[in-house]
């Protein structure tokens, strides 16, 4: 299945569907620059998600996806640049 954008919208369902969210962090506030540590998600859960991103949207994340990608907004254009590059 090709999808072509990458949302925070999706992202948001991905991380909830993968390791739900902690207490007292609310996912539907202002998160595009919040650290994904921060939110409550450590090295594990993003893993999950990496891996739930890579089945569903058929891109491939290197192993320093999540380091380099610290926050949502950032997390969000890199699944679109991957996106962008896998349709060229």
């Amino acid at each position: 299945m090709s999808h072509q954008e990458f949302a925070l919208a999706d992202l948001k369902r991905i991380l909830l569907e993968g390791a739900g969210a902690d207490e007292g962090v609310d996912l539907d506030s202002d998160i595009l620059d919040t650290d994904f540590e921060e939110l409550g998600y450590e090295s594990l859960a993003l893993l999950e998600t990496g891996g739930r991103i890579e089945r569903e949207y058929g891109v491939e994340f290197d192993d320093d996806a999540f380091a380099e990608n610290r926050t949502p907004r950032a997390l969000v254009a890199h699944v679109n640049g991957l996106l962008q590059s896998a349709a060229a």
